[in-house]
């Protein structure tokens, strides 16, 4: 009888733990995730990092953020300077006056490279919304799996794509993501993260980048897609020279 009890009481504090673990909402695993990653480090402090050639700053100044891109060709460096509300280009420090298609589509480059590299931390922007689908297992390993979609108002020109991200569920950091995108034809693309390191108390990682053999799937089973290996690596998302300093 005794066996039968403590097997009983065995199964009943499993069950409570495992229901503990699922009754997470997206926002308390989104938090957590941040605070893993760097917390409010990403609020004090900028950083810098190479990126295809190019290197990318972000800071804060006056409470405002700005993003930087500098290529550098030759005898010409191009320094692009996207802030919350502006975007500008510079060749050899003189301003250039572009139009306003041709600045929204380098505003949005810039935002991108800086938005991945400082996930999750964007992920509590004022314009995301969040929804937990559950559990899923990719690689042995388990997930919370969140999709993520933005407001229309602040949440910029791509505001209509999905994005799907994987939490590991003991460690809380985000081992993948994916996103459906509509411009330039559009399509889907999946992300393993790998690499990963911590700068002054801030975490980096690279990406695998991926994306469906065939068209049209869903995205919300890219994760099992890639399980089964049906994507094709696209490309490798990396950066070099990385250093983070205080706003």
């Amino acid at each position: 009888m005794k066996r039968i009890f403590f097997g009983i009481l065995l199964l009943l504090v499993i069950s409570c733990k495992e229901k503990a673990k699922t009754a997470l909402t997206a926002q308390e695993i989104v938090d957590k995730s941040i605070a893993v990653s760097g917390g409010d480090l990403y609020a004090t402090h900028g950083s810098s990092f190479q990126f295809r050639n190019r290197k990318y700053i972000s800071k804060k100044v006056d409470g405002k953020k700005i993003f930087k891109r500098i290529s550098v060709l030759d005898s010409t460096t191009i320094m692009d300077v996207k802030t919350n509300t502006t975007f500008q280009r510079f060749i050899n420090d003189s301003l250039i006056n572009l139009p306003d298609s041709i600045s929204n589509r380098y505003a949005n480059s810039v935002n991108s490279v800086h938005y991945f590299a400082r996930l999750p931390y964007g992920l509590n922007d004022e314009a995301v919304t969040k929804e937990l689908l559950g559990e899923e297992t990719i690689k042995g390993t388990s997930y919370y799996k969140i999709k993520v979609t933005f407001d229309q108002e602040g949440g910029g020109d791509d505001f209509d794509d999905i994005y799907v991200y994987w939490f590991n569920t003991e460690t809380f950091k985000p081992d993948y993501l994916a996103y459906d995108f509509h411009v330039n034809g559009g399509g889907q693309r999946f992300r393993e993260a790998y690499n990963e390191r911590i700068v002054e108390g801030i975490r980096f990682v690279d990406y695998n980048n991926y994306k469906p053999k065939s068209k049209g799937s869903p995205i919300l089973e890219i994760g099992q897609l890639f399980e089964k290996g049906e994507l094709n690596l696209l490309s490798k998302i990396e950066l070099s020279e990385i250093e983070v300093t205080k706003n």
